[in-house]
């Protein structure tokens, strides 16, 4: 079977936003992975427009590159107790592409970003994402300096590892299920 290719998903698209950081660190650790390719896909490149606006070229390459993927890693921060309005778009304005995937979670806010993760796994199942149980927790008062810089504890590696672990797992049961 071919190498898998999961996507690390950035949910924002902000000025100064802190996700990049993350990303950055998640694809790191996956880079010592041998069960995929991993790649960021910041949402932001594809200046999607909102949901029943116009279609713009960037709802088909979102698409495109949604379809070529095997699996994901969203990298959530917590906004009003949910994901941002960004994330939600770019999961709207896509459909079959997501179907029978697996998507991880790494979130980060005041209380770990739990409960934008929480929202989002409801979002996922309605598009046939399989979301793993694994989910590694950042927290905006022990895992960043000064709210702008990314230092995680050390302890964060293992559960990471864990959530690749069922990422890929998944990956390559659901890619059975896809054409």
């Amino acid at each position: 079977m071919a190498k898998l290719n999961i996507g690390i998903i950035l949910g924002s698209t902000r000025q100064g936003r802190l996700s990049p950081q993350v990303g950055e660190w998640v694809k790191g650790i996956a880079e010592h992975r041998a069960d995929a390719n991993y790649e960021i896909i910041d949402i932001a490149d594809f200046k999607l427009p909102f949901l029943g606006e116009a279609d713009a070229p960037g709802i088909a390459s979102w698409n495109e590159k949604l379809a070529s993927l095997d699996g994901f890693v969203f990298i959530v921060q917590e906004y009003n107790h949910s994901i941002t309005g960004a994330l939600k778009n770019a999961l709207d304005l896509a459909r079959e592409a997501w179907n029978d995937k697996a998507a991880g979670i790494v979130s980060y806010g005041a209380a770990g970003g739990a409960r934008a993760a929480e929202h989002l796994r409801g979002i996922l199942g309605e598009l046939k994402v399989a979301d793993v149980r694994t989910h590694p927790t950042l927290s905006l008062f022990t895992d960043f300096v000064n709210g702008s810089e990314f230092k995680p504890q050390d302890h964060h590696l293992n559960n990471v590892n864990a959530m690749l672990d069922e990422v890929a797992a998944w990956s390559g049961a659901l890619k059975t299920l896809r054409p």
